[in-house]
């Protein structure tokens, strides 16, 4: 029996439709969900924010400015999207299947951040760990506290970097397992005085020492130079 690929008949236009989607099904009529759908394959794959026109919605989806304006209401209800500043409407992280830009998010918005720093946790080669709700709680925290973005990822990247030097240094060790890791140089970080040369320079090396851990991995008995200081 031969497999037949699936090929889509256009490049372009198309959305990531899974659990997001059925999730919504659940909870929107089938009017907010036909809008819904429409933000979906509208909005800004980086933000899932769209410029909210009620006039050419309701042309596009033939439906009056009146239905338009209670579909919304319902959406924001439910919590599937939310009014953003002003005049356009973003879907809530929980049903935005695509990993958001921090810098395209609303510092407010702590649901984004969250997920921000969930995904550069969990992308680094040295941690192992599937972000647990202690996790998830101190993210939070971090945003309660007024931690921006920047400064948890440079902290993430300065104790990854770290890591990784004594993992090469002494050619075995022990995963990151935990946020909470990071928690100690949130301080270091705000009272560095570098440049952001520095810390673009950091994101290379610690791309580096990756790498290099990955090919010991690979070949145990392969010799690594030592990978150098870190601040």
């Amino acid at each position: 029996m031969s497999l037949t690929r699936c090929k889509l008949k256009y490049a372009s236009g198309w959305f990531a439709a899974g659990r997001e989607i059925r999730l919504a099904a659940t909870l929107l009529s089938d009017s907010a969900f036909k809008l819904f759908v429409w933000v979906c394959l509208n909005a800004g794959r980086n933000s899932g924010r769209l410029r909210l026109v009620a006039a050419d919605l309701a042309r596009s989806l033939q439906k009056t400015e009146r239905e338009i304006d209670l579909c919304v209401q319902e959406l924001v209800g439910a919590g599937v999207c939310r009014l953003d500043a002003p005049g356009s409407i973003q879907i809530q992280e929980r049903f935005w299947p695509y990993w958001r830009d921090p810098t395209e998010s609303d510092p407010r918005d702590a649901e984004t951040y969250v997920a921000a720093i969930q995904r550069l946790f969990l992308r680094q080669g040295c941690v192992l760990s599937s972000f647990s709700p202690a996790d998830e709680r101190l993210a939070a925290d971090w945003f309660r506290r007024g931690i921006s973005f920047e400064c948890a990822e440079r902290a993430i990247y300065l104790g990854v970097a770290r890591k990784y030097t004594a993992l090469l240094n002494n050619g075995k060790g022990s995963p990151i397992t935990a946020l909470s890791y990071f928690e100690g140089l949130l301080d270091e970080v705000n009272r560095a005085t570098v440049s952001r040369d520095y810390w673009r320079h950091l994101v290379r090396r610690t791309e580096q020492f990756e790498q290099r851990w990955q090919n010991l991995i690979a070949d145990p008995h392969s010799q690594s130079a030592p990978p150098g200081e870190t601040k």
